[in-house]
């Protein structure tokens, strides 16, 4: 059980984080540009929308890590409140962000995508509305996390907003069954797939592009965040000192 908990601890956690950041940059670099030659180059025109379809293979996984990362970041929230985590509770914030970008991202190309498909940039649709507040939730849990002065405070009240919120999620997924909207229905599910084969590689690879650059943006941020909580400590005076 202790093993578990190793890296639990903000000095055992920032070297762990140093040798993993790299990889995860090369492996975010190479299937980025794997996946968006397979998306803009190999796969096939779609038969009804055109050359337009091809945001999807920014939108689409931005909007899938908008939500896990949201998830992420309660999760690591809760621990914190639960279990009185320090290392938790960086680790949410360290995840808001990289969760704004990806939410701002999804929208953006989202209403990119929109333009040709629908006519317009935008429509208050029950799916583009819900991912909307989701990056309300990001700015608030950072705008409420930097309005307190104690820290302490400032991760309990952060991480409880962030808890409340999860409740946006399942609404922005279910969102498109729920509601008469707009927006397609999923082109993956449980239930099949419903694109050609090398549309579904270049997204799945395009996916784990912005997995890796997600997992070591915020592992970059954490890294920062440990250094400034953890400044009077003499593990990080030893490790600003060393060459």
């Amino acid at each position: 059980m202790n093993s578990i908990f190793y890296f639990a601890a903000p000095q055992r956690f920032y070297p762990l984080a140093g040798r993993l950041i790299p990889g995860l940059w090369l492996a975010a670099a190479l299937l980025g540009v794997f996946g968006l030659y397979l998306g803009l180059v190999r796969a096939p025109v779609d038969a009804q929308q055109g050359q337009a379809y091809r945001i999807i293979f920014v939108h689409v996984p931005a909007a899938w890590m908008s939500m896990l990362i949201y998830l992420a970041m309660a999760g690591w929230a809760g621990v914190g409140l639960v279990f009185n985590s320090r290392l938790a509770s960086m680790m949410a914030c360290a995840l808001a962000p990289t969760g704004a970008i990806m939410t701002f991202l999804a929208l953006w190309t989202g209403a990119l995508w929109g333009k040709p498909t629908w006519g317009t940039w935008w429509v208050w649709d029950a799916r583009l509305t819900s991912e909307l507040v989701l990056l309300f939730l990001y700015v608030g849990f950072m705008a409420l996390h930097g309005a307190i002065e104690d820290v302490r405070r400032a991760d309990r009240a952060a991480g409880l907003l962030a808890l409340v919120g999860v409740v946006n999620v399942p609404i922005i997924y279910f969102s498109v069954k729920w509601w008469n909207t707009l927006h397609q229905g999923a082109s993956i599910s449980p239930s099949g797939v419903s694109m050609a084969t090398p549309m579904l590689v270049g997204m799945l690879v395009m996916t784990l592009a912005f997995w890796a650059y997600c997992i070591a943006a915020a592992l970059m941020r954490v890294r920062l965040i440990i250094l400034a909580r953890e400044q009077h400590t003499g593990w990080v005076q030893k490790t600003l000192e060393a060459p």
